[in-house]
Formats: C-alpha cells, structure tokens, sequence
C-alpha cells in the first residue's frame, strides 16, 4: 500500500524469489554442514596420518569456497535485492523488527570469510593444532549464521507471541524455531556429503576414491537419524489451522509432497550407487545427477515452507499482498484505493471503473498472479467463471479455502475488480446474466372448473405439497432434484357437518399438458438405474406413478395422495411453462359414477440459474442446468473436496448428491459424517454470496423471475411486504441455523466460522434447524390466529414436530390447511406472474373469490349454510383485508 508495485506479469515476483532464493539456500546449507565436514575430514587425516586426505581436502577446500563465498554470497545479495522489489512491505518488517539480528548475523558471516579465506591460503603453513582451531572457528561461525538466519525466516511461518507483544525475542524464538533450527542443521550435514561427491569422484586413484565415496555417503545417511524426528517436530511445531491450508486445502502443494519423498528416495539411491559401483563414468554420472536432486529436494521443502504460511507473507501479520491483517477493516470501510499511495486513483466511478479495477488487481492479485504466464496464471483461473461468478468468489475469497487473502476494500472497488478482470483480461461483456427469463409467455386463461352449490354434494380439496416443485434437470452428470410433484387431496361430503370421505371412492389424476417426456429431455429415465439404482420406467416417477393415475389413500394423514408425478417445466414445443394443471376427479368405486372434479396447479421449475456464477447456458427455454453448467459444478466440488465426481459422471456414472448428503426432504439418509445437502448447499454458498439479502435467494430459486414465481401467495403480495428473510432469516443466517444442527459434522465449524449473521446478534443466538422438518409455523406470527403485530417475523422460531408445520397441519376436523388456503408459498390469494387465475382455481371454483376457500363468510360451500361459531379456526368470520392483487373482488 506504501510502496510502487512491480507490475510484472509473465514470469511473477514469488518465481522470481524462488529462483534466487532456493540456489541461494541450497549453497547456504552447504557453507553450515560442509563446515563440519572440513573440520572433521581434517581431524580424520590427522589421525590416520593420510596426505591423500589432506590432499583431497585442499582441493575441495578450493571448490567449497568459490561456491560457498562467491556464489552464496552473491545470491544472497540478490536474494535482498528482489525480495525489496517484490514485497517491499514485508522486507521492511524484517528489517526495523531484527535489525540487531541481522547485525549480528553480518558478524557471524564475517568471521566465515575470514576462517574460511586463512585456512584456505594458509592450510600448508599452520601446525595441525592451528590449523584445526581455524576449520572449527569456520564451522561455529557458519553455523551461528543458521542459527539467527533461521529466527527470522520462521517468524515468517509462525510468529508466536510477537503479533501482541511486538518483541523482539517472541519473534525470534517462536513456535517452529527449535525444530527447524534442528531440521535444517541435519539437512546441512546431508549436503555436506552429497556435495563431497562431487570432489571426490575426480580422485585418480580408485582404492583411495572408493573409500571416500563410503565416508561421503556416511554423511549423506547418518543425519538421517535426525532429519526424519526433527522434520516431524517441525511438522507438529506448525498450528494446526496452517497445516489445514497447507496440506488439506492448497491444491498446489500435492506435487511438491510428491516431490520430497522421490527426491528423497533417489538421493539415497544414488549414494548407495556411488558406494558400491566401481566404474568411474557412473560414479560421476551419479554424482552430476545428485546436485540437481538435492536442489529439487531444497526446492520442494522451501515451497511447502512458504505454502504452509499462506494466505500471510508474515503469518497473522500481514497478507502476501502486502495489506497488513490490522488494516482491514479500515480498508473495508474506505476502499483501498484511498490508501494507496502510489494509486492514480482513490475512488472508483462509472467512468474510471476499468482503470480503477486494474489499480486493484496490482496491489491485490499480482504479488502471487501472472497474466498469462508462469505459474498461478490469472486466466485459466478466472476464466472458468463469468462476471457474477468473480464477484462471488472475490467475496469468498479466505473464507473457507483460507489459502488466499480476503477480499479487501468496498464492494465498488470489488465490483470493479470483477469488472477490469472480465473485460481487459477475459475480454468478455461486463454483464450478468439475466435470472433464467424462462421464455413462455402468458398461458391462455384457465376455465374455471363447475360448481353448483344447490345440487353438487360434494368439494374435492386437491394442492401440490410444495409451493413450487424444483428439478434439476442434469441427469446425464448428477441430481439432487429428481422430477416429482406431489398432489394431495381430500374429498368432502357437504352438510351441516360435513364429512371426509375416505372409502367407497376412487380419487384419480390426469395432466393436461403432457411435461413428462418433451423431446431432447429424457435423461431423467435414461441414467434412472446409474442414480437411483433401479430402472424407472419412462414417463414415470421414483414412485412409480405417470402424468395420469389415480392416489393412494393415507390413512394416517387421513388424505388422499399422489406421489412422485414426474413433471417438467417444458411443453413439446420447447417453451416454459411452470405450472402445468392437474385435472383431479373422483367417482365412486364400482360404476365409476363422477361425484367431484377440480383443478389444481402442479408448479414446477428448473431455474435455479447456476449458470450465472458456475459459467454456461440454460438448458432449454432459458432455464434449467445445461451439461456444461453441471460439469462445472462437478469440477469446483472435486476441486474443493478432493472427490472424483466428473470424471465417473462423465464415464456414464452420474452422480446422486444425496449418496453422500441426508436430504430430509427426499428421506435420503447420506452419510453420517457428512453435512446434509440443505447446510452444505446453503452453508457454503453463503460464503460467497454474503451481503445480497433477499437478492440471494433469487440466485438459486425462482422467487419472481421470469415465467415461474416461487412466492406468488398473500405473504409475496405487496400488501403484505413480506420477503424471504422474514421467515427463513436471510441467506447467512438462515444457513447458520442449518450448520447449528450439523454442528458436530467435521466440516460445519470451517464453513461456518466466516458468516456474519444479519438478525442476531451472534451464531449462538440463532437456533439449529432440520431442513424440511423443522420451519416456522404460522403460529410463530398469527399468535391466536390474529393479524400478526407490527415487525412480526417467524424467523428463529422452528416447530421441531414436522406435523404441526403449515404443509401437514389439520384441524380439529382433520381438514388440511393446505385444502381451503393453497400450497405453501402460494397461500391464496396467490397472485400468478403468468396467468391471474391458475393458483386460485378452486377458490374460484367453489367461492366465486380468489380467497381462501370459506372466507369472507362463505362456510357454505361445505356446510351448505352460513355458520356463526370459527369451527375450523378462531378469526375466521371475518372479511378478507389483504386482497394479494385481486382488488376487484
């Protein structure tokens, strides 16, 4: 934020590091444990009394010190050099916060030169005693070098107690400090053998060469002994929450976890080849080939180092952008950009928004992104998503995946962002796609099924059990939502007391419109056996029921139902129709004689508009999941949960997300471990979606957009200014209500650690909720079944008895509310966005109204007389007062 940015786009400022930064390290473990061996190859050619050691140490002496004095210093100095181009910010903490330890550490290196330069140009003249002393001074200082080097470098990784108390030796002496200051220490002994190959394969003389291949090969496998306890203390040393990104989150690192064991691995391989191979091609072959294994080695290990610290530059501290964790909130509040001091901009506006994105994109994504270059490359990585979809996962962005920075700055400078990289560097429209417009246009109006109340003996009550019936239509890669409207009836015998007919008839069902089967959508039947393991006849439902039959008496409910009608949104012709009508008749059992018949609307829909942030097209008619939507879906899951979902879909294994999430709604058990489908849905996408209140909801369900309303009832009525969130709590908290019951789920604590509730004021004070069977009752606001108070809300208030929910509630005269006041959602007067009347046909049928069957004083319809006691409910004699949009009646 204080320092210009090095915009550098093909080859990125942390490939540039690395490359400098690994040769450097590699060389500097060498100058630390080929000090040891110089000592003590001195001591050995002392007490065996053997010029031939003192021979070959003289020579390597020379070698070690070109490599170790003139290279590793020089690499140091780059090493400063681009780490204060790159991430100035951070090298500054560094500086101000252990300058005294890097004075230090010069002292140390100093006396490295020093030992190192007398004992070179003077290794023939100093007596042995001298000349020991001089090869131990040189060990010791390279060694102390490691020790205040290696303080630094952790407190990078882990920087303990420093983040309260600003102390200089909690930041030195933190948490990984002593395990690595170990670790490494035995990495340098390996190196010191490993680069003693190199010197000792151009011996002349084969018996003398053997025998120090062995000695080197001795530095090479004893440290072992060290390395492997001290790499697991290192390993444990490193907080749990850093470990969780680095090995469980990060999808870079696996290749370099597969490095280190296989260079590992050859590494000894090769010593064992150099030990005991006599020709001496392939002991310098195997030795050429073990400096740059042992460099992968070193590269390997320093990248999971740095990876294990992400989404930090200096861990808790500051981010690997640069903006420091202590800034953030102001950041949020102002924008960046108001902080930025070398920024050409300090507030984004319509006419600066691209430019303003790309001052953004620099000071936020290009310290680890390329553009189309090496590594990490911005394209490939965005270009999965179009603008909607960046905008949900700049915002995110470290909330679950934590590997990377928040988002930092306004929600302007966000969509700004989202804008500059969708335009300049996918070049592609800055627009967001329309919610699913499901192309169908107006329905011919419905006509009005008879009814004469001086001769018709009997009211057929017929609903569908949901407001509007969600498939997803993607069955060649998965499902969730299989086709399969459920409608219930029951069948009244009218009098002063009338009664429920429950035998003697049969009750049947018939679709007017044939949905079932359109042409190009058949894939429901066709992958039925892959999904659902059965084969299900064509044209029918997971119960086994057609787009005609007849119901199933339910003695326990005391209704008449039809399970599992397998309906979809769309006619032959390809357009969309979202609430297909039912014709529903019932006749006596035997002769078959017609005692009722009435209508009822089946909503059904596929716009769940996934396409909008996972990338694709609608399937058909502008709604529904394409396949190129879905593969997307299937990839972000394996992506993000290590599973291999695309590939066995697309090798005719669809997959059925209810295998491994409960689903109540469909009496799907999942797995134990596993959250249910509604809190993994909701939970994590609540994560990426925070901040839109209602506008959420409308992402996934089809609230009002387009041909197919999801809240077409009273409470969506403008009368009623009722949204989704009076209810079910907006996106966020109605998913922590979700995450609550799964609490004890593995993953339910991570997704729901970064949702901030909106109506209370904590997690803990929002009670835990079983989708489907645990929702607000109507209780929860008509208290008494009066006019609910002022900022009434239901919100927070779940009935845990499934039985007591709006849907299933009976009267004392085991009448359905569903049967005189509408389907869930669509509680009359329903007002429907495509044609008026096709979600109040019986109200129309039996009252002449719009309104709930009986209202307005209309008890006759079943009593055949007006009543003066509210038999079925208090406050019911009374005329209707929210007319929902039928003003006229």
């Amino acid at each position: 934020m204080n320092y210009p940015i090095w915009e550098l786009t093909y080859i990125g400022g942390p490939s540039l590091i690395a490359l400098i930064a690994v040769t450097h390290v590699y060389i500097a473990h060498l100058a630390v444990g080929g000090g040891v061996f110089l000592w003590l190859t001195d001591i050995k050619g002392f007490r065996e009394n053997s010029p031939e050691i003192h021979g070959y140490l003289k020579k390597h002496i020379s070698f070690f010190l070109l490599l170790t004095m003139v290279f590793g210093a020089v690499s140091g100095v780059g090493i400063w050099f681009i780490i204060a181009l790159v991430n100035p910010a951070a090298t500054t903490i560094l500086i101000h916060n252990f300058v005294f330890g890097w004075a230090i550490e010069w002292v140390f290196f100093f006396g490295e030169i020093a030992a190192l330069l007398i004992y070179y140009y003077y290794f023939d003249r100093m007596d042995r005693k001298t000349r020991l002393r001089i090869a131990f001074l040189y060990a010791v200082f390279a060694w102390l070098s490691l020790f205040i080097i290696n303080g630094i470098i952790d407190f990078m990784l882990t920087s303990g107690k420093w983040i309260e108390t600003q102390n200089f030796w909690d930041g030195f002496f933190n948490p990984t400090y002593w395990p690595s200051l170990f670790f490494r220490t035995f990495i340098a002994f390996t190196f010191a053998g490993l680069f003693g190959y190199l010197t000792t394969v151009f011996l002349e003389e084969e018996k003398f060469r053997r025998r120090m291949l062995r000695y080197c090969t001795k530095w090479l496998l004893l440290p072992m002994l060290g390395l492997i306890p001290s790499a697991l203390w290192y390993y444990y040393a490193v907080p749990l929450s850093f470990r969780e990104v680095a090995f469980g989150m990060n999808r870079d690192l696996p290749p370099f976890l597969h490095l280190l064991p296989g260079m590992t691995a050859l590494i000894f391989l090769l010593g064992i080849v150099l030990s005991v191979a006599s020709g001496r091609g392939v002991q310098k072959a195997a030795a050429f080939l073990l400096i740059p294994v042992g460099l992968f080695w070193m590269g390997g290990f320093e990248y999971t180092r740095e990876i294990a610290r992400k989404p930090y530059v200096i861990a808790n501290f500051m981010y690997s952008n640069s903006i420091p964790v202590a800034e953030v909130e102001l950041l949020n509040r102002d924008g960046v950009l108001k902080h930025a001091k070398w920024s050409a901009i300090d507030k984004v506006t319509a006419e600066n928004r691209l430019e303003a994105g790309r001052e953004i994109f620099n000071l936020e994504c290009l310290a680890c992104h390329t553009v189309g270059g090496i590594r990490n490359d911005i394209l490939p990585l965005a270009g999965k998503f179009p603008y909607r979809g960046l905008l949900a996962q700049l915002t995110g962005m470290g909330k679950i995946r934590r590997y990377m920075p928040p988002f930092v700055g306004t929600e302007e400078e966000k969509a700004a962002l989202a804008a500059y990289i969708t335009s300049e560097l996918l070049h592609r429209e800055v627009a967001e796609p329309p919610g699913s417009p499901a192309s169908g246009g107006a329905l011919e109006e419905t006509q009005i099924p008879p009814f004469d109340p001086k001769k018709d003996e009997y009211v057929l009550l017929a609903w569908n059990s949901a407001g509007m019936q969600e498939v997803s239509d993607c069955d060649e890669l998965f499902s969730y939502l299989p086709p399969g409207n459920t409608v219930e009836a029951q069948l009244l015998k009218r009098g002063p007391q009338p009664v429920l007919i429950s035998e003697g008839v049969e009750l049947s069902y018939k679709v007017e419109d044939q949905h079932a089967n359109p042409a190009g959508h058949d894939s429901f039947w066709e992958f039925s056996e892959a999904l659902y393991g059965r084969k299900i006849e064509a044209g029918k439902g997971l119960e086994g029921k057609g787009v005609e039959g007849v119901f199933d008496w339910d003695a326990e409910k005391e209704i008449y139902r039809a399970k599992g009608v397998p309906l979809l949104p769309y006619r032959e012709d390809g357009t969309f129709n979202a609430y297909p009508l039912v014709t529903v008749e019932a006749r006596e059992s035997g002769n078959g004689k017609l005692l009722a018949s009435t209508k009822v609307a089946a909503p059904v829909s596929t716009q769940m508009d996934c396409y909008r942030c996972h990338g694709g097209e609608p399937r058909q008619a502008g709604a529904g999941i394409s396949k190129e939507t879905a593969a997307a879906i299937l990839q972000a899951h394996d992506r993000n949960e290590k599973t291999s979902l695309y590939k066995e879909a697309i090798a005719g294994r669809p997959q059925l997300c209810q295998s491994c999430h409960a689903d109540p709604s469909q009496e799907d058990g999942g797995k134990p471990e596993v959250l249910n489908l509604s809190a993994a849905m909701h939970g994590w996408h609540a994560n990426y979606m925070s901040g839109l209140g209602d506008e959420a909801c409308q992402y996934c369900h089809p609230l009002a957009a387009g041909a197919g309303g999801g809240l077409r009832g009273v409470h969506g009525s403008p009368g009623a200014n009722l949204n989704c969130s009076n209810c079910h709590g907006t996106f966020e908290d109605l998913s922590i209500s979700l995450l609550n019951r799964e609490s004890d789920k593995p993953s339910a604590p991570a997704i729901m650690k970064n949702i901030q509730p909106r109506m209370a004021k904590s997690i803990g004070d929002i009670a835990p909720r079983t989708p489907w069977l645990e929702n607000p009752d109507c209780f929860a606001c008509h208290v008494d079944f009066q006019q609910p108070a002022e900022g009434a809300t239901a919100f927070n208030h779940w009935n845990q008895s499934p039985e007591e929910l709006y849907r299933s509630y009976r009267d004392n005269a085991l009448i359905r509310c569903t049967g005189c006041h509408g389907s869930s959602h669509a509680i009359y007067p329903a007002l429907n966005p495509v044609e008026k009347f096709r979600d109040v046909l019986q109200p129309m049928q039996y009252c002449g109204k719009p309104f709930a069957i009986g209202a307005d004083k209309s008890c006759a319809v079943c009593h055949v007389k007006e009543m003066e006691d509210p038999i079925h409910h208090e406050n019911m004699l009374r005329m209707v007062r929210d007319k929902g949009g039928f003003e006229g009646f």
